[in-house]
């Protein structure tokens, strides 16, 4: 898991308001595209536990349009950016 509670706290608040059934597990939804980051792995070889990997593609294609992640990004890097120094 990257984002814990208190990172929660951070993004949580970044994030656009929900529309329809869409919104929900918006922390689940994140740790997936955390883990393609990392892994660097195409979408289609995103574990099925963080749903199906079309979905959260497509969800985040969209985000990206509408700019949602330019901030969540920029708190994500910094996160791992004091990470990658303690290690």
């Amino acid at each position: 898991m990257v984002i814990d509670d208190g990172m929660w706290g951070k993004l949580s608040k970044l994030l656009p308001k929900p529309k329809g059934r869409h919104g929900k597990n918006d922390r689940l939804f994140l740790e997936a595209v955390c883990w393609i980051i990392r892994t660097g792995a195409p979408w289609r070889d995103l574990p099925a536990d963080y749903g199906n990997w079309k979905s959260v593609y497509n969800r985040y294609s969209r985000w990206v349009k509408q700019e949602h992640f330019n901030r969540i990004f920029e708190i994500l890097k910094k996160r791992w950016r004091s990470r990658m120094a303690y290690d």
